[in-house]
């Protein structure tokens, strides 16, 4: 039984996408952070999987789909807390994050197929991991990984082939973490929430400088 599981936090003011602000205020990184996970959710619902979960921290809201089972995060660290959600899996399971609205189904797909690989690992731009999964999920692959940092990417991939695992490679996706990635993702994926909330706050920023 193959799991799809998204990490998230529960989009608070002031809790999620702090470093959009500025040029966005505490409520519109949250809603742009709302968005983002409402479109990585929605792809999630639209991809085979046996099972579809969200690793949270908080309390789900509406924008949560049907079909889509929730679990808290647990462990201190964000390397306990995917450890924690790969301890959880009975079976293979490709872990994303709520960062990258812009993934499709067809990015996701080949990574739930375990048969040639035993591990699939997706790069970020900034240098960290937007997907990882694991046919065996094994939390000792993910502890101790430091996260957050320039070299948390190439550190996981590292532990991944240290382990003798054969490693399938998925296509370099930037994170939501700063104003200029929101921009990159947008005109990335133009048609979903994300960029339609993200061309009205910067549409409204622009009036309200033009009137100054």
């Amino acid at each position: 039984m193959t799991a799809l599981l998204v990490i998230a936090k529960e989009p608070v003011p002031g809790r999620v996408k702090t470093r959009l602000t500025p040029p966005f205020t505490p409520a519109e990184a949250a809603a742009l952070a709302r968005a983002a996970l409402a479109d990585t959710l929605a792809v999630v619902a639209a991809t085979p999987a046996d099972r579809r979960v969200l690793v949270l921290d908080g309390r789900p809201g509406d924008w949560l789909p049907s079909g889509i089972d929730v679990v808290p995060q647990r462990g201190g660290g964000l390397d306990e807390r995917l450890a924690a959600a790969f301890a959880d899996c009975a079976g293979p399971a490709l872990l994303i994050g709520m960062d990258t609205p812009q993934v499709t189904p067809e990015l996701l797909l080949p990574a739930l197929d375990f048969s040639r690989h035993d591990a699939w690992f997706g790069p970020a731009r900034d240098g960290g991991f937007w997907s990882l999964g694991l046919a065996a999920p094994d939390p000792a692959l993910v502890l101790g990984v430091p996260m957050s940092v320039p070299e948390t990417g190439a550190v996981q991939y590292e532990r991944l082939r240290a382990a003798g695992l054969r490693v399938g490679r998925l296509p370099v996706l930037r994170d939501v973490d700063t104003a200029a990635d929101a921009r990159e993702v947008a005109a990335a994926a133009p048609h979903g929430r994300f960029a339609a909330l993200h061309a009205r706050f910067t549409s409204a920023r622009s009036a309200r400088q033009d009137a100054r």
